[in-house]
């Protein structure tokens, strides 16, 4: 039966216990308990969420100076990270924390403004106050006793930031209570964040999520210490520590569940769609029409306002050092294994760095001013070819992957790659003594060989990012040459390419790779040029491929004989480094979260020509070489029931490939001359013309079988003057896009849900943002 709200006796027995954790509050509140109240009697349950934001509020009003306040602010915090999802999962409850509780007793009957907050302006607000509050949250700047405690409402919180880096110079003492208290509160905010995780997912990318937008607004007046707090804890953290061996085993890491707490904050409070707003550009001019000048610069979320003005090269040093030192923790092998700390959040930090990128066009630009970058790259193509094979780490394939994509779009990127490969990761790939530009293309071997299904959509990013550096790359060792051939015979097939509407999209991206190398970085790549030669009868095949339907369906019948997507076999894999672990699928049972499909790569990309001082200027889309399907529907990334909808609006296709009655697609002899005679063939064709006849000369008159003799003649050899005109450089750059912000949302919703195991926060309640499998 309904309690009243003024029985303090019955109410004061749910936070007054003294000794309990977050795991306590969730053994002894089940959920069968808070659905039967919330269906039961509703208005308790209301009582009990409202007096709860009471107590965070009064603990906030009155500074927390005793023990006994401390423990009534931790048990309430621990009771709402409880209750929320159980007030999200229901529809009819979803507004309840935005509605104001009438007469509620704090000022009696008379409604003052400060009555008329809703209950979740309240919340968020006592939890921004208590996450500055002196020997509770941060260290006290005063050394004297109790009665001249400092008042909560008087302190400027922007000298209590956490630690220091980003616009902080003093590193505060750690204190690992404070730790402590401060992940309990920042579990409460990513728990009230997470109403996000109960819509399901739309391409409407303006549903703002209301408990974000208030907390990063005007009203929050510690947004910006604690923006800074966040990003610098995330930051500044060395799980490592006084390089020790063992010492993650002897004392407990407080720091690190407060590091991975501040991360999810952070890329939660940042999950912002920069493609439907009016953002400044790099120079600091906004984009948009003259109607948008009254808007403020930059948007209304002051964490990513922040974010996009921080500026100062020291501070970009520090987030850029800290993110690579992170990354590169799980790579980190010692001579004692398990002896230094693994950090496990490294899917938040690819997030946070991604929002670097994409919001401060600035921090872009200085990550590949150096080759620090490469100190990123490393650690996402490890990641890379560790997951390739885990159906349960997609996301993480899409995330490395965009990453990748995002600064190929950058001249210096390609640049930076030429950058001898030294550092020794022990990754299950061939040994390879080369560049970093090697490294990448051998591990974007290895997976579309030898990934699992579910990367299929991933091929044609993956190329695009190859084809995005060829122009700047110097020198490609023998392996990586013969990685290229070998990934152009398998897409060269008849049955690759006659049996999907897309798939010789990737040929034409190869032999972009293969011209841009070629027409401008010819003097130092005989190794591919090599390779070229040998191979050169998968090019007249593709020349001269047939295009009648005869042929066509002969070519779809030796599908059925070979399933494998790519033959194996043939692609002389040399030993894998030593040390390494082969790739290994997800263990069976493991949990993973649906993903929504992501944009086709027409999407994701737009064009850009280089003109000869370097500089880009960005093409109509007419201009598009590849021929006219790549205005397909994106591929499905996941198999979703949902994402099957929307990845398909267009059942036409096109009119060339005629479609039968099953709505099955086949291809018509039209359709392969529609593509066949755009194949870019001449700059390859030319060169074989010229250096084939030479080549076989020397075998001849040499009697050579010795590769390094035909080799050391293509070093000195050159084609100026013989081969066509120069194309111009094309680089599809990522573009900003509601469908890429939608799947960054659910990828990001989907790992929070998934790291959050102890306590289970949402663990069997109806999310409805995706859908949770198992492998």
């Amino acid at each position: 039966q309904p309690v009243e709200a003024t029985d303090d006796a019955f109410w004061d027995q749910f936070w007054a216990d003294t000794a309990t954790s977050v795991q306590d509050v969730f053994a002894l509140v089940p959920a069968a308990e808070i659905r039967a109240v919330r269906e039961e009697s509703p208005s308790n349950l209301a009582t009990l969420c409202y007096k709860a934001v009471e107590k965070l509020v009064q603990g906030a009003e009155s500074g927390c100076h005793t023990e006994k306040e401390r423990q009534i602010v931790l048990n309430c915090c621990r009771l709402l990270t409880r209750i929320l999802p159980y007030i999200f999962e229901d529809p009819d409850w979803r507004g309840f924390f935005w509605s104001t509780v009438p007469g509620a007793g704090r000022g009696g009957g008379e409604d003052d403004d400060e009555n008329a907050r809703p209950l979740a302006e309240s919340l968020l607000l006592a939890v921004a106050d208590l996450l500055f509050c002196p020997d509770f949250t941060v260290q006290s700047h005063r050394r004297s006793t109790v009665d001249t405690a400092e008042d909560i409402h008087s302190i400027d919180s922007c000298e209590y930031i956490w630690e220091a880096g980003v616009g902080f110079a003093h590193s505060p003492q750690p204190n690992y209570i404070h730790d402590l208290n401060r992940t309990e509160l920042l579990k409460l905010l990513l728990t009230c964040f997470s109403e996000a995780m109960y819509l399901p997912p739309s391409s409407d990318s303006s549903n703002t999520n209301p408990w974000v937008q208030f907390f990063c607004s005007a009203e929050n007046r510690h947004a910006l210490p604690l923006f800074t707090s966040l990003l610098n804890i995330v930051c500044a953290y060395d799980p490592v520590g006084y390089g020790i061996p063992y010492n993650h085993l002897l004392f407990s890491d407080y720091r690190e569940p407060l590091v991975e707490e501040a991360a999810q904050v952070l890329i939660v409070t940042l999950d912002y769609d920069s493609s439907t707003s009016s953002s400044p550009t790099v120079d600091g001019t906004t984009t948009g029409t003259a109607m948008d000048d009254v808007d403020p610069p930059g948007p209304d979320n002051l964490f990513v306002n922040y974010l996009s003005r921080i500026h100062r090269e020291e501070d970009f040093q520090f987030i850029l050092k800290g993110v690579a030192r992170l990354l590169s923790n799980p790579l980190v092998q010692t001579y004692l294994p398990n002896s230094a700390k693994k950090i496990q959040f490294h899917q938040e930090l690819l997030v946070l760095f991604w929002k670097l990128c994409d919001f401060n066009k600035k921090f872009l630009f200085f990550v590949l001013k150096s080759s620090d970058v490469l100190d990123i790259l490393v650690p996402i193509l490890y990641f890379l070819n560790d997951a390739r094979a885990d159906q349960s780490r997609v996301g993480l394939m899409h995330i490395g992957v965009f990453i990748l994509l995002l600064l190929s779009g950058e001249r210096n990127f390609g640049v930076r790659l030429n950058k001898p490969y030294s550092v020794r990761v022990p990754m299950d790939i061939p040994v390879f003594t080369g560049t970093h530009a090697d490294l990448l293309i051998i591990v974007f071997h290895k997976i579309i060989t030898s990934g699992h299904q579910r990367l299929q959509p991933l091929f044609d990013c993956l190329l695009t990012i190859v084809v995005n550096v060829s122009p700047y790359l110097k020198s490609l060792s023998m392996v990586a040459a013969n990685k290229l051939l070998h990934l152009l015979e398998a897409f060269s097939t008849t049955w690759f390419l006659f049996s999907a509407v897309q798939n010789h999209h990737l040929v034409f991206f190869l032999l972009e790779v293969f011209n841009n190398i070629i027409q401008y970085q010819f003097d130092g790549n005989s190794n591919l040029v090599y390779a070229v030669i040998r191979k050169r009868n998968v090019f007249h095949q593709l020349a001269n491929l047939p295009t009648d339907s005869q042929s066509i369906q002969k070519g779809l019948q030796r599908k059925k004989k070979t399933p494998e997507p790519i033959s194996r076999t043939n692609s002389q894999d040399g030993v894998s480094m030593e040390g390494s672990r082969p790739a290994a699928p997800a263990e069976p049972g493991t949990l993973k979260t649906s993903l929504v499909a992501t944009p086709g790569i027409d999407k994701l990309t737009e064009k850009s020509q280089v003109s000869e001082d370097g500089t880009m200027r960005s093409l109509e889309p007419e201009s598009s070489q590849l021929p006219p399907e790549s205005n397909l529907p994106s591929a499905v990334s996941d198999g979703e029931p949902w994402s099957g909808e929307a990845s398909h609006p267009r059942r036409d296709r096109r009119r060339l490939s005629s479609t039968s009655s099953s709505g099955q697609w086949t291809p018509t002899p039209d359709w392969v001359m529609s593509w066949k005679s755009k194949l870019p063939l001449q700059t390859i064709m030319r060169l074989l013309q010229v250096l084939v006849p030479q080549v076989e000369k020397i075998c001849i008159d040499k009697g050579l079988t010795d590769e390094s003799e035909i080799l050391k003649f293509l070093q000195h050899g050159t084609l100026v003057g013989l081969l066509p005109v120069p194309h111009p450089i094309l680089i599809r750059k990522y573009q900003a896009n509601s469908g890429t912000a939608m799947w960054f949302r659910t990828y990001m919703w989907g790992v929070i849900y998934l790291r959050n195991v102890d306590p289970p926060i949402w663990y069997d309640t109806d999310v409805k943002l995706f859908e949770i499998q198992r492998v």
